[in-house]
């Protein structure tokens, strides 16, 4: 009888909890992300060789590998587009993505295997970089426990994969002070960056990105509580890949996060120099 008893209370309580929304925010607490400190700062040339090592990078990103993240919510946040005549979903996409920092600037780095480059906006704005391939980088400095859509304190630095450097491919959306979704060109004076595009010489798509942004005239502007960066700083992170291939929005990948709400961005948290990894012989 107690075990019976124990049982129904179990059921009973069981029912009571509320259901999980589909939609309700899947929380990031647990994803830390280690960023290195840069002791020297690397030539932005579209060549990440001299400081990739002491950068952070988690592996190469595929729509394989986001499926079994916790964040992931297929045909919405992540996906692929599929126009009639593509190939295997692994061959679509796939990146990996780097970021340090040092005393004044952020650097923003990824490696890209993509089977066609897309600037082509048939509703082009010139905020429009998540209608174009593009990377973008979606910061909140210093990072807080309250949600907000752009607001004070939140970032993102946005980079069109065009040839052609258009005055809208480094692009800044922020917040400020009472202020949301704010839109312009990062200012030329906080940004540098270089595309090299075929760098491994098999695919006129694939593309190396470099990129640094000072923190000063850009985090500080956006957030009047930002301090020079120190070791144990802590930032919100998301990267947003977007890949239209050829349609008006597209597919994109979402990588620490589920979207404009920084709530759910991952924990970036400022470290000290990292070595590269040692091999040793046998």
């Amino acid at each position: 009888m107690k075990r019976a008893s124990f049982l129904a209370l179990l059921i009973l309580v069981g029912t009571a909890l509320p259901a999980r929304s589909q939609d309700a925010p899947r929380p990031t607490q647990l994803v830390k992300l280690y960023v290195p400190y840069l002791e020297e700062p690397p030539e932005i040339d579209g060549d990440l060789a001299e400081w990739k090592d002491a950068a952070f990078t988690d592996g190469v990103w595929d729509i394989y590998r986001l499926r079994h993240t916790f964040w992931y919510d297929e045909g919405r946040r992540n996906r692929l587009t599929d126009h009639g005549n593509e190939g295997h979903p692994e061959d679509d996409l796939s990146a990996r993505y780097y970021i340090a920092w040092d005393d004044e600037n952020l650097y923003l780095g990824a490696e890209v295997r993509d089977n066609r480059n897309d600037v082509e906006d048939p509703n082009h704005q010139p905020k429009s970089w998540y209608s174009k391939d593009s990377i973008c980088w979606f910061i909140e400095a210093p990072r807080d426990d309250a949600p907000e859509w752009f607001g004070q304190g939140d970032n993102a630095f946005c980079f069109v994969i065009d040839k052609n450097r258009p005055d809208y491919a480094a692009w800044w959306r922020h917040g400020a002070p009472k202020q949301t979704y704010l839109e312009e060109p990062i200012p030329a004076e906080a940004v540098n960056y270089a595309l090299n595009f075929d760098p491994w010489g098999d695919g006129e798509a694939d593309f190396i990105l470099e990129a640094r942004v000072a923190m000063a005239p850009t985090l500080g502007q956006s957030d009047p509580r930002w301090q020079p960066p120190q070791i144990g700083d802590e930032y919100g992170m998301e990267i947003v890949h977007c890949d239209p291939d050829g349609g008006p929005y597209g597919g994109h990948f979402m990588i620490y996060g589920t979207g404009d709400d920084d709530a759910t961005w991952g924990r970036m948290i400022l470290v000290g120099p990292q070595k590269p990894i040692e091999r040793r012989s046998q």
